[in-house]
């Protein structure tokens, strides 16, 4: 028998229960899909033709979970985005994978094309003025910040960055994938040191689920979610056998007639 004899197989593919075999063959095909997205990514249009956008990809329930606990977090640190960050925070954990996109050259090498982008004058000198500079190059070793995004930026690199976006998007939606970029996992997954060498990060959740998990979302959806009405159904269910049981071998407990 030869080798096309021995290639067969037989897969189960569903999506629950959530981390059962057949959950995860169905992850793998989001994995590929993800990892296609990089592709289109790396692929995108950028200012001059140079490489300088970095993708990391990251799944897993400890690597979700540490991802989703830096969003609600961050949550807190600003009234506006509280609500928002906590409901975002679930949608990561339901997500099959999220992908990161960073720009390398965003905060150290301007365009020095004099476009203006970024509201200043256009000779960069608004990039320049409020950098450490030497020999006319960035001096990026201090990495300290009072903000988030420590910059100022150079424009046209954070274009390129959103032109690299839109692209893993654009296949995503080809491939039928849900997929959502979202500023609370930008933020938190720049906070982490995913995409560790770029001064701005945009994160993308992906899954490949029945109902796309990034819309149609409840209020209070930190607390009223699948995960959360799971548990809950849980303790319902337990809770009372223990409770009201009997000793189902010598009496059974009959309806009434009138029942």
């Amino acid at each position: 028998m030869g080798k096309i004899d021995d290639f067969r197989g037989r897969e189960l593919i569903y999506e629950y229960p959530p981390g059962s075999p057949q959950d995860l063959r169905r992850r793998e095909g989001t994995l590929l899909a993800a990892r296609l997205m990089i592709n289109a990514a790396l692929t995108a249009p950028l200012a001059g033709g140079v490489c300088q956008v970095e993708a990391e990809l990251v799944y897993g329930q400890e690597e979700q979970e540490d991802l989703a606990r830096k969003i609600e977090e961050l949550a807190y640190t600003n009234r506006a985005w509280e609500e928002m960050f906590k409901y975002e925070a679930v949608m990561v954990r339901e997500s099959d994978a999220v992908i990161f996109l960073g720009n390398r050259l965003a905060g150290e090498f301007s365009l020095d094309a004099g476009c203006g982008i970024c509201g200043g004058q256009p000779n960069c000198s608004y990039f320049y003025e409020k950098k450490n500079t030497r020999h006319g190059l960035v001096d990026a070793t201090d990495r300290r910040s009072d903000t988030l995004i420590k910059g100022p930026l150079c424009s046209a690199r954070v274009n390129d960055l959103g032109y690299a976006t839109g692209s893993a998007l654009w296949l995503a939606s080809r491939l039928l994938v849900d997929a959502r970029p979202l500023i609370s996992v930008s933020l938190a997954g720049q906070q982490l040191g995913y995409c560790r060498r770029s001064y701005l990060v945009a994160g993308i959740c992906v899954a490949t689920l029945a109902k796309n998990p990034f819309v149609d979302i409840n209020p209070d959806y930190h607390l009223i979610n699948m995960a959360k009405v799971l548990e809950n159904t849980r303790k319902q269910y337990v809770t009372p056998r223990t409770v009201t049981t009997f000793e189902y071998r010598k009496w059974i407990p009959k309806k009434s007639e009138e029942e």
